[in-house]
């Protein structure tokens, strides 16, 4: 049965947009979703499905659950390999929790044409645009980053981050195989599959 990953914008991020990962382990379930994991508290998910999910029915269903209004990007578990493999960062990173990946449920078609930020005013920080994902090393933090806010004005529809922990975390949960079950949240087994895996050192 095919894997996917949800992966929802801006929810608990300190006290903002609270959504329990039992509603949200839920809200999958209530939406034909098999095998569900969360990941710690990130709002993300790990599920099997018969068929690919629609974002907007889980968007629906966690606000119904929760009264909590998130936009979702729902990936099949190679689009979430390809993408976190392509990182270009790794070797650079020290830190798992300073790496990120900016998903993008747009691809960018002309990588070329977007105005990036200065590698110069943005050091020790690095950027690197791909046409899924931004990925970023920001040694003094997420709330430290240079990036400018404007940079991000120009993706069109949902972007969500994760730091490279979390990512590890997921595809681990990818790696399994679908036929193994899985019971409750942030429980990863064995690695059989094989899903691309990488670690920050």
């Amino acid at each position: 049965m095919p894997r996917y990953v949800a992966l929802l914008r801006g929810i608990n991020v300190g006290t903002a947009k609270h959504v329990p990962m039992a509603d949200l382990k839920l809200a999958c379930e209530n939406l034909g979703g098999r095998c569900v994991t969360t990941v710690l508290r990130s709002g993300s998910v790990v599920f099997d499905a018969d068929s690919a999910p629609d974002a907007p029915a889980l968007e629906a269903e966690v606000e119904r659950l929760t009264s909590v209004d998130a936009r979702a990007m729902i990936l099949a578990a190679h689009e979430f390999a390809e993408i976190t493999s392509a990182n270009p960062l790794v070797d650079v990173a020290t830190s798992g929790s300073k790496l990120f990946t900016t998903f993008l449920s747009e691809p960018v078609d002309e990588v070329d044409q977007l105005v990036q930020p200065d590698a110069a005013d943005l050091a020790p920080e690095v950027l690197r645009v791909g046409r899924r994902a931004v990925y970023q090393w920001v040694p003094g933090g997420s709330l430290q980053t240079k990036v400018p806010k404007g940079f991000w004005a120009q993706f069109s529809g949902i972007r969500t981050a994760r730091n490279a922990n979390t990512v590890e975390r997921i595809l681990t949960l990818l790696s399994e195989e679908s036929e193994n079950p899985r019971s409750g949240n942030d429980a990863p087994g064995p690695l059989t599959g094989t899903v691309e895996r990488h670690r920050v050192h």
